[in-house]
């Protein structure tokens, strides 16, 4: 394994230098799910949460979220996103599985624009239902594929 970008050759942490590196597209997606009793997805399914349609208010949650990754986790460069989807599919009676693409034209990936997107995305999905089931169970996240720089393509297997 590689060593870790994100020290220095004396252990102290630091932020990646990618001054010099070019600009080129930047793509990620990833993925995650919701798990939760039956009912609860019903409600979903049929927007009768007295708080709106969920998937809506989480879409943009998530959106919100990707674009304040670099204030979130302490040594991610700040990007300006170009796109950020999150889409949504139900999976047998009691899933929401949530995919997020995210893309930007930069010198450094986006995978955890697109992981905090689908993160916050689940736990939004949790806060608006957390009233009808307290049980919810969010996970795993997980990046499913990514583009452009220097380590090339990443595809998970299955994704």
């Amino acid at each position: 394994m590689s060593q870790l970008t994100h020290f220095d050759d004396s252990g102290a942490s630091r932020m990646v230098d990618v001054s010099g590196k070019p600009p080129t597209l930047r793509q990620a997606r990833a993925g995650g799910r919701v798990t939760m009793r039956p009912e609860t997805l019903l409600l979903i399914q049929q927007h009768g949460g007295s708080k709106g349609n969920v998937l809506e208010v989480a879409r943009l949650a998530g959106i919100m979220a990707a674009k304040k990754t670099g204030e979130l986790i302490p040594l991610c460069h700040p990007l300006p996103l170009e796109a950020v989807e999150l889409r949504f599919a139900f999976d047998g009676p009691t899933m929401v599985k949530i995919e997020a693409s995210v893309a930007t034209r930069g010198p450094t990936g986006v995978e955890m624009e697109a992981l905090i997107a689908v993160s916050v995305a689940a736990l939004t999905i949790y806060d608006m239902c957390k009233a009808v089931d307290r049980g919810m169970s969010l996970g795993p996240f997980e990046l499913l594929e990514k583009s452009g720089g220097k380590s090339g393509h990443f595809l998970r297997e299955g994704a």
